[in-house]
């Protein structure tokens, strides 16, 4: 089963530490070697964020982000894990090494 890790920051832990980026890469790199790894990224921060909403006779084009919140989502994994307790395990590991909180979904 894929579950999506998303990773959660703010304004001052956005773009992490030279450190927090080595440890991202070396967990990066096991889990690719261990078959966990479907994809994942880094995202600019929310002012770079446009949103559409084309319910009605047009498409309305808004800058920033549809939340106002100081915390928003900075990157993400899609790891494939056997369960919810594999996935947990390494969203925790996850967290660990990109120094954030993290929130852990699967897919439908």
């Amino acid at each position: 089963m894929q579950y999506l890790v998303s990773v959660i920051a703010d304004e001052a832990t956005h773009a992490g530490t030279p450190e927090e980026r080595a440890a991202i890469s070396v967990f990066n790199e096991r889990i690719i070697a261990d078959g966990n790894w479907v994809f994942a990224g880094g995202l600019a921060g929310p002012s770079s964020a446009t949103v559409i909403d084309n319910r009605g006779a047009e498409a309305v084009f808004t800058d920033g982000p549809f939340v106002e919140s100081k915390e928003f989502l900075a990157g993400f994994w899609v790891m494939e894990a056997a369960d919810l307790d594999e996935a947990l395990k390494l969203a925790a590991e996850g967290s660990k090494v990109c120094n954030r909180r993290v929130e852990v979904r699967p897919f439908l």
